[in-house]
């Protein structure tokens, strides 16, 4: 029996050949109508691509991400290099936020070794630029926490971001606070978008407004966390709680909150995200969203050597691994005085729970 050919999908789906390859290869300008045809032709056709010379391993998987200072860079490096180690590869760490970072110029260094896949932690990574990596080097390309919307042609790993900021805001809920401000990072990162989604979402379960006065967006740096909570504190009606998009804002919190003499968690209490070394490091520790960013490096690896294996088609995966509220001594019951209304300080600091 004659297999079926690219010509013979054409035909059924009635558009050109390219148009077809467009389609299989997952590029784009092609409509949604135009891409359900030709699936459904290739589907009744009984169309099989021929699958790709494979070509030698280099046992390399390069790791692209926007800094390496921060505590959360080198948790998630660190377990790509045990996940690389694991599976076989060595790891080349490159930092997009060098000032001499070229991003057309690094795709040909890595063109040149060979890599056998890579790795994309980028917050700022847009979508001309994903597609220039996709164009240029036909290798597994997996992104972590990615920019945007998620490109479903693409694997991606995240976490339950949404659920985090549901976790976090309700925790300072259920301790009696009702004014809480949110610190997020660029409006442009759906890591920001989904946790202040779930900001609002416990807010809504609670049957408490949120005031959108309390809502501002950072950098995801100390620097910038510490004016955007000064500038909260200095509110003619400040919050009580401070939910911050990541750990190094809500360190950021703590500096402004000292400066004003602001006692945490006796007058403000404060959640991060990440649990990141940092946490146990400030005083008080800090209560914070752990995102399992050891396993979510180790599972962009593992994307890497599943998609040598067995290439997918037009469609990536999507992995999200849960996050889990870890409460130290940052937070704490807000309990008015009754004779001042300040806030009194709280007995001991609540435990931390793992």
């Amino acid at each position: 029996m004659r297999r079926a050919t690219l010509a013979d999908v054409a035909a059924a789906a009635g558009v050109s050949v390219p148009t077809v390859s467009k389609v299989l290869s997952g590029k784009k300008h092609v409509s949604a109508a135009t891409r359900d045809k030709v699936l459904e032709a290739v589907r009744t056709s009984g169309y099989e691509a021929p699958r790709p010379p494979s070509r030698p391993r280099a046992g390399v998987v390069d790791l692209l991400i926007e800094g390496l200072g921060s505590p959360w860079a080198q948790v998630l490096i660190g377990g790509a290099e045990k996940a690389a180690a694991r599976w076989g590869f060595s790891l080349v760490v490159t930092s997009s936020a060098r000032s001499d970072f070229d991003l057309r110029r690094w795709i040909g260094m890595v063109r040149k070794r060979n890599t056998d896949g890579v790795v994309l932690v980028l917050s700022r990574a847009d979508q001309r630029e994903i597609t220039a990596l996709e164009e240029l080097l036909h290798v597994p390309l997996v992104l972590v926490d990615p920019v945007g919307q998620r490109d479903p042609r693409l694997s991606s790993v995240g976490a339950t971001n949404w659920l985090g900021g549901v976790m976090a805001t309700t925790h300072l809920l259920e301790l009696g606070h009702t004014r809480i401000a949110f610190i997020g990072g660029p409006l442009d990162t759906q890591c920001t978008l989904d946790r202040y989604e779930g900001y609002l979402a416990a807010h809504r379960t609670f049957g408490i407004d949120s005031d959108p006065a309390l809502a501002r967006y950072g950098d995801f740096l100390v620097t910038g966390g510490k004016a955007i909570g000064g500038d909260l504190l200095d509110h003619d009606d400040p919050p009580t709680a401070v939910f911050a998009g990541n750990d190094l804002q809500a360190a950021g919190v703590y500096q402004a909150a000292t400066e004003r003499g602001v006692r945490v968690p006796g007058e403000l209490s404060v959640v991060g995200f990440d649990d990141s070394m940092l946490c146990d490091m400030l005083s008080p520790p800090l209560t914070t969203v752990r995102q399992p960013l050891d396993d979510m490096a180790n599972e962009a690896v593992r994307l890497v050597a599943e998609e040598l294996t067995h290439p997918r088609g037009p469609s990536g995966t999507r992995i999200e691994l849960a996050t889990t509220l870890v409460v130290r001594g940052s937070t704490a019951p807000l309990h008015p005085d009754p004779a001042t209304g300040n806030h009194a300080t709280p007995g001991p600091s609540v435990a931390e729970h793992r």
